[in-house]
């Protein structure tokens, strides 16, 4: 007798259909009868997808939860099918000291509903080190606040601690940016703001991060890489790097539609400078860079309203209608939310549907329809450039460690 048995699953990669037991908060056999369990959830037929993974969110916890905290924010993860997001280091305090990022895992253990890890901010070498103790995900760089002295010197430092850790990098050249802001700033043309950071300054950012980091051997990834050439230059250098939805899906054009809605860092492509959802392939990894504002912060002008787009409740669905449209193959969808990211972080039993795996799993109709709408969000945001779009295929149950957390759009977090 089993804690929990899930009955008439389908596998994206198995024929027919399958039970799934679970024992302990692990797979304890995958199988075509049907084990006994005390508590079973018919699955009727819809995919069982390996729990996504979110290697990139903002969940503005400590300092700024007027945004979002780490309760509405993985409410709004475990929401969208996500049981395991990666919060990025720019909260208040900025998470990188060992006393900062201790004190932000205290407060997510507290209110998380779902699995989390920290990204971690630069410092010196000997702090970061300290920090190098608690395991972060990586250690953040916002290479557009940075001089190309500190770089060089962050750059060195990160490839001294002990395992070389991961640095996770925000790619576009400050020195572009200031100039071409510079020069656009006193227009109120939402899309000049897109010009103002533009395709250039990833290109040149990721070229020097690329010299760099074979000038100190660094560990590489890049945050919401949104430019073709850049995406080129990393694939030619083996460095790994991460699309965000609304790259993929929108170019800068949207701002003409949207207006300050859309305002993110990097912006919205031109569509000849994009990247599209054909260049998604087997060894991509999504991120969504989920980054709530106030909807007041979102309506401030081209220039001084907030630059972030949350992301999390609707990039699965976003993606599975691109499925029944036939532009992305099934097969893909665990590879690019939850595979793949595990495999580049390093998370152990965490990814995979697999026996002795931890029992993270994400349930999605394929069939269902749909309307988005913010109200029913979970997240603190008032705002996305996709309320009201139409989608077909959702997460309809999302389990974390064997526990139900997400069921038909209700999450539970006790």
């Amino acid at each position: 007798m089993f804690d929990l048995v899930l009955k008439n699953a389908k596998l994206v990669d198995v024929s027919g259909e399958v039970s799934i037991a679970i024992e302990d908060g692990k797979i304890a056999e995958i199988s075509k009868t049907c084990p006994e369990g005390d508590k079973e959830i018919d699955i009727e037929g819809q995919y069982v997808l390996p729990g996504l993974i979110d290697p990139h969110v903002h969940f503005r916890d400590p300092g700024l939860t007027y945004k979002e905290d780490f309760k509405s924010g993985s409410m709004a993860a475990a929401h969208g099918g996500f049981t395991f997001v990666m919060d990025m280091p720019n909260t208040k305090p900025a998470t990188n000291t060992y006393k900062s990022f201790k004190e932000k895992m205290e407060i997510a253990k507290k209110k998380s509903c779902i699995n989390f890890g920290l990204h971690a901010g630069h410092n010196t070498l000997s702090e970061m080190e300290k920090i190098a103790s608690l395991n972060p995900m990586s250690f953040k760089v916002f290479m557009d606040l940075e001089s190309d002295e500190s770089l060089d010197e962050i750059f060195k430092n990160v490839a001294k601690i002990d395992g070389n850790p991961l640095m996770t990098l925000h790619g576009e050249n400050r020195k572009i940016v200031q100039e071409e802001t510079n020069r656009l700033k006193d227009s109120d043309d939402p899309i000049d703001y897109s010009y103002a950071r533009p395709a250039e300054a990833e290109i040149v950012s990721v070229k020097q991060a690329i010299s760099l980091s074979k000038k100190y051997g660094n560990n590489l990834h890049i945050c919401h890489l949104s430019t073709r050439e850049a995406m080129n230059l990393a694939l030619s250098n083996a460095v790994t790097f991460e699309f965000t939805p609304h790259h993929l899906l929108f170019d800068n054009s949207a701002f003409n539609k949207f207006g300050t809605i859309v305002k993110t860092n990097p912006p919205l492509r031109q569509a000849k400078d994009k990247i599209f959802i054909s260049d998604i392939d087997e060894n991509s990894i999504i991120g969504t860079d989920h980054a709530p504002h106030s909807l007041d912060e979102k309506n401030k002008g081209a220039f001084s309203s907030a630059s972030g787009i949350p992301a999390l409740e609707t990039v699965l669905p976003l993606l599975l209608s691109e499925v029944n449209k036939g532009n992305i193959a099934l097969d893909l969808i665990p590879k690019i939310f939850s595979e793949n990211a595990a495999k580049r972080f390093n998370l152990k039993g965490k990814g995979f549907i697999k026996k002795g795996f931890d029992a993270d799993l994400t349930v999605v109709d394929l069939s269902k329809e749909g309307v988005f709408d913010i109200d029913e969000f979970y997240t603190k945001a008032e705002y996305s450039p996709f309320d009201g779009f139409e989608y077909k295929g959702i997460a309809t149950k999302t389990i974390v460690g064997g526990k139900l957390v997400m069921d038909d759009g209700e999450v539970f977090t006790s």
